[in-house]
């Protein structure tokens, strides 16, 4: 099936490239697109599209304010959130607000189709330059409570092996990686992941991630670890 995809710039000729880009794919479609956060979140609404490209920086309702209210809706879309300011307040926030995803404007088309499908299938994904300041600022201590303000108690509703692929997860492990070190199957983990996710009220890897930090469960990586 095709996946929709609203796109979301105020940036005209902007927005007009990423939908060419995206239009050129066989399984993509841009059903919309919006030049502000307002438009984006009456047209995310309308359209229900599978993922919604959100620029930050835009007049009226910024990006991090509009991914809030998207997000925050039942069967809400995917968000990956694009921005030409590789600034540690937009990660943070972006993150904070729901999205699942954070690149920078100057990614390859290549990697700009790989985010959308990534954070489509429920999965998440970071520029790098993101992921290694996110994780420093963890291992200095400097971010607390984007988790959504979650607590230990909260994690009584895990199994043993699910808490073990919660910290796997937020060290960076894919399925396949989580499945060797456990010895468990990838459809396995799957399910695992899924069931952990429902149980802490999280939307994907990332949010999860963000939680085992803030509880404890993982220690940062050395910079240049990935989400």
């Amino acid at each position: 099936m095709s996946l929709s995809v609203l796109v979301v710039d105020d940036q005209g000729i902007v927005r007009a490239g990423f939908a060419a880009v995206i239009d050129a794919e066989e399984d993509m479609t841009v059903v919309g697109e919006a030049g502000d956060g307002a438009a984006a979140v009456r047209l995310a609404e309308e359209l229900a599209p599978d993922v919604v490209v959100m620029d930050v920086r835009m007049p009226e309702l910024d990006g991090i304010a509009a991914t809030r209210i998207i997000t925050g809706r039942e069967d809400a879309p995917r968000v990956l959130v694009l921005t030409t300011f590789d600034l540690d307040a937009y990660v943070f926030e972006a993150l904070r607000a729901g999205a699942s995803g954070f690149l920078l404007k100057d990614v390859h088309a290549a990697e700009l189709l790989h985010g959308i499908r990534v954070v489509a299938a429920g999965e998440s994904v970071l520029a790098p330059s993101a992921t290694r300041r996110l994780i420093g600022h963890y291992a200095s201590g400097a971010v607390t409570g984007i988790g959504g303000g979650s607590t230990p108690r909260e994690l009584d509703g895990l199994t043993a092996r699910e808490r073990s692929v919660l910290a796997l997860v937020a060290s960076g492990l894919t399925n396949a990686e989580i499945g060797g070190q456990l010895g468990i199957t990838v459809g396995t983990v799957k399910s695992h992941v899924n069931a952990l996710l429902r149980k802490l009220g999280l939307r994907d890897r990332v949010q999860a991630t963000i939680l085992a930090y803030d509880l404890g469960l993982a220690r940062p990586n050395p910079p240049g670890a990935h989400l």
